[in-house]
């Protein structure tokens, strides 16, 4: 099949005007008023919450108007007859301040709400798992990771088989079995099987099965093998004495699959990064010979802040004045959390502001006038509480953000001081060190690498889904599985499910909206406690190519935006981490980072500046037709899930299906490592939908990052040139004539129209322009058409040899004009 060397043309809008104006006079909005950078105008209080809501656009200038308030969009963008659909993620006061600018607000689309629901109905799965195993005598009180659960043992166990399936393959047939016992994962399970209708259990065969764990609980045994025949019943006996037996079922495979059917379908619930470390190091237990886990060194902030209260009342402008401010030095867990403050009245006139520390309990005995008035202001309570050793050890005392503090105190019972972090014990308060899982059967560095990443953005709960289950379905099926083996066998694949553990610990149990890691870069005008929601950096806009300080748009300074792009390029170490393994592992040629959500396939430049709308270099008219053409196979496994596609629409670089985004991730593994960087966005319904819709997106984005591995190996494998024709063939044409070439795939056509040799330092086909086909070449004068092409892997048609004057190897057309018309006299296609 032939592919056009031309760019495709995408059906939708083309995000491709130019900006008329600067946009620097327009205030950016973030979460609250007063941001250090000074780029925040809105004065939102995290405790009003936030919600998607739709935004009405006229056309582009207004996408660039919009995320040049600094506001937090989702992914979705969507053309349309009458102009543009965005999503923002916002509270109350942003909203009403998008409106004050002139922008039209459409509905709520998502809340708060729908993220308790989807904790609700994590919950109750993990509650029924849970219930499932107690009534085998597993013992569920305790969280454990893989070895540690506490078991109850009877002296027989009972053993349940759930499910016994044959299916057929390109590479042969195979019984698939999985089976509980009440045992655990410690003890040993072997199945047996007849050899078809009328036989004996156990004349087919036999084998061991695998234990399988899920987030640190038991669910069950399993296992593929290959049989000879279809068998009609199966057994599942124990080391301990139990057994049950079952009909095998016939499975109906997918045979559209190129790697024929193979086991799928191993997420069952969402997974905060806790589960995710844990069923990576599972992995690598269960697999030692083909997988290694990487410890990357930079530990993040880790689930943890300082604990913090504040003493007064922040309603108004007035009561601010007279607020005190009062944050631990011991994070929250180590101590913080146990501290509380209180001021008194003492009762009498003429006395002196002092500080006493009993334990930790502080008490500020306020000041009085002579009429027994109490005369303390905010600013007198902090600066006697900072000069006082014994109170200054325990905790730091500020303003209400940053105000002159000259409101009278009121006196106030003990308060306590509180994190305010709501997690399960279990959830590590400690700095994370985040791991990957390496996948590899030749481990050495010769073989092209994959890297794959998710959650750089906390809320995004389904792209870590995809990275564990294509991790699964690699694993599971590496013994059985021919075309998954050779994946493993001839890549080197890197899988790093979390970047940012940190911010999805806070998105899971403390806001649903969470978009950035937990380091707080704000000084005391901006650390209060009403603002522990918009603290953090957003990672995917703190890379260093294309970002903010390199002058790109769609980044802020400030430090309370969603899009906030820290204090430097490469400040936080969950951005660093992405980098070193990049920069570590030379051999890695492909990544793909995937977030949520719009339904999105997208590759760089992913940023512009403005005014001008002035790109990061665009890929060449051969590498971008490699992205599409790649594109083909990985779009196609997705849409095999359940018929669904990324449209074209939001196909391509993101500058053009999107918007720009300063100091992304994609950027840099294209321009700093020169991988091909592709990003999902996997579907729309949300960054935490029900689970129905969440299984569904995982199982096809995961079918599309198995899609990208054949890529990978496609690449890896090439060593076929490719072919070229030019367009049109012989004739005669009535005055000039626009000439086009066809390719068998993506490739650069070289070519030279004066009768000489080509070379690589002839001219280069090149795009007619953004998002456009390639140029055409026009002749209306005699010429010689001399040319070859270049696949991305650098084959050469025909083998010929551009730097060799003697290899004459090249394609030929010979033009004549005269009279007006154009013929083709020859052509020599080799």
């Amino acid at each position: 099949m032939e592919h056009s060397i031309r760019v495709r043309r995408v059906l939708a809008f083309v995000l491709a005007a130019a900006l008329a104006a600067t946009m620097a006079a327009i205030p950016a909005i973030g979460r609250s008023k007063g941001a250090s950078g000074g780029d925040v105008s809105a004065a939102a209080e995290s405790s009003e919450g936030v919600s998607v809501v739709e935004v009405h656009l006229r056309g582009k200038k207004d996408v660039d108007r919009l995320v040049a308030t600094g506001i937090d969009l989702t992914h979705e963008l969507e053309s349309h007859g009458d102009g543009i659909e965005a999503q923002v993620v916002a509270t109350p006061r942003e909203i009403a301040r998008l409106r004050a600018m002139g922008f039209d607000i459409g509905d709520v689309l998502w809340t708060e709400a729908d993220w308790r629901s989807a904790l609700a109905e994590r919950a109750a799965t993990i509650r029924d798992k849970k219930r499932a195993a107690r009534a085998f005598g597993v013992d569920t009180s305790e969280y454990a990771r893989p070895g540690g659960s506490a078991l109850s043992f009877q002296e027989t166990d009972e053993v349940k088989v759930i499910r016994a399936d044959y299916y057929t393959s390109t590479n042969g047939e195979f019984l698939s079995v999985e089976a509980k016992t009440s045992g655990g994962e410690d003890v040993d399970l072997t199945v047996e099987w007849d050899s078809g209708p009328g036989t004996e259990i156990g004349s087919g065969g036999s084998a061991s099965l695998f234990d399988f764990v899920d987030a640190g609980v038991y669910m069950y045994h399993r296992r593929a093998v290959s049989v000879d025949t279809r068998p009609r019943w199966i057994r599942v006996t124990s080391e301990e004495g139990g057994s049950d037996t079952r009909a095998a079922e016939l499975w109906v495979p997918d045979s559209v699959d190129k790697h024929g059917p193979y086991l799928k379908d191993f997420v069952t619930q969402y997974m905060d990064p806790t589960d995710l470390d844990a069923r990576i190091e599972q992995l690598a237990m269960e697999f030692p010979e083909v997988t290694e886990l990487i410890e990357l060194p930079n530990q993040t902030n880790g689930y943890r802040r300082k604990a913090a209260a504040i003493l007064g009342s922040t309603s108004g402008g007035t009561n601010q004045s007279r607020a005190v401010v009062v944050e631990s030095n011991a994070w929250g867990h180590e101590g913080g959390n146990d501290l509380s403050a209180e001021l008194l009245d003492p009762g009498s006139a003429d006395q002196a502001l002092s500080v006493e520390v009993v334990g930790n309990l502080i008490s500020v005995n306020l000041a009085t006038d002579s009429t027994g008035a109490i005369s303390s202001t905010a600013a007198d309570v902090v600066a006697a509480l900072d000069s006082d050793a014994a109170s200054s050890a325990l905790v730091n005392a500020f303003t209400y953000r940053g105000n002159d503090g000259d409101g009278v105190v009121q006196p106030l019972g003990p308060v306590a001081l509180d994190d305010r972090l709501e997690a399960p014990d279990h959830i590590s308060r400690d700095p994370w060190t985040v791991r990957a899982l390496r996948i590899c059967r030749i481990c050495d560095g010769s073989k092209t690498g994959v890297f794959l990443y998710a959650q750089e953005h906390a809320r995004e709960w389904v792209p870590p889904l995809t990275a564990i289950e294509t991790a699964e379905r690699l694993l599971r099926n590496y013994e059985h599985n021919r075309g998954l083996s050779r994946l493993i066998g001839e890549l080197d694949i890197f899988i790093l499910p979390s970047v940012n553990p940190d911010g999805g610990h806070y998105s899971f149990y403390d806001d649903g909206g969470q978009r950035r890691n937990m380091t707080n870069h704000c000084d005391e005008n901006n650390s209060d406690p009403n603002r522990r929601d918009s603290w953090g950096v957003d990672i995917n806009r703190n890379y260093d190519i294309g970002s903010r300080f390199d002058g790109y748009s769609g980044a802020s300074s400030s430090c309370l935006s969603d899009v906030y792009s820290g204090p430097a390029e490469l400040s936080e170490p969950e951005s660093s981490n992405v980098v070193w393994l990049a920069d570590t592992y030379d051999n890695i040629k492909f990544s793909m980072n995937t977030h949520s959500s719009g339904n999105y396939f997208m590759w760089s430049p992913a940023a512009y500046i403005v005014p001008g709308r002035i790109p990061l270099p665009r890929p060449t008219l051969l590498e971008e037709n490699y992205f599409f053409q790649s594109s083909d196979e990985i779009l196609q496994a997705i849409k095999r899930h359940r018929g669904l596609s990324v449209t074209p629409a939001r196909t391509g670089p993101v500058i053009d299906v999107l918007y720009s985004a300063a100091g992304n991730s994609g950027d840099r593994m294209w321009y700093g490592n020169q991988f091909f960087a592709w990003n999902f966005e996997v579907g729309g319904a949300g960054f935490q939908p029900n689970w129905t819709e969440a299984h569904d997106q995982a199982m096809e984005f995961s079918n599309g990052m198995i899609g990208m591995l054949d890529v990978a190996y496609g690449w890896t494998k090439d060593n076929k040139a490719p072919k070229s024709t030019a367009m049109p063939a012989g004739g005669s044409y009535e005055g000039a004539v626009g000439v086009d070439f066809n390719t068998t795939e993506a490739a650069a056509i070289y070519y030279t129209t004066d009768g000489s040799r080509p070379t690589f330092d002839s001219p280069v086909l090149e795009s007619a322009g953004v998002r456009e086909d390639a140029e055409t070449l026009v002749f209306d004068e005699d010429t010689t058409l001399n040319w070859f092409s270049v696949d991305i892997k650098g084959n050469i048609e025909n083998g010929y040899d551009p730097d060799d004057p003697g290899d004459m190897t090249f394609n030929t057309e010979v033009y004549e004009v005269e009279g007006g018309e154009l013929t083709l006299l020859s052509r020599l296609i080799r």
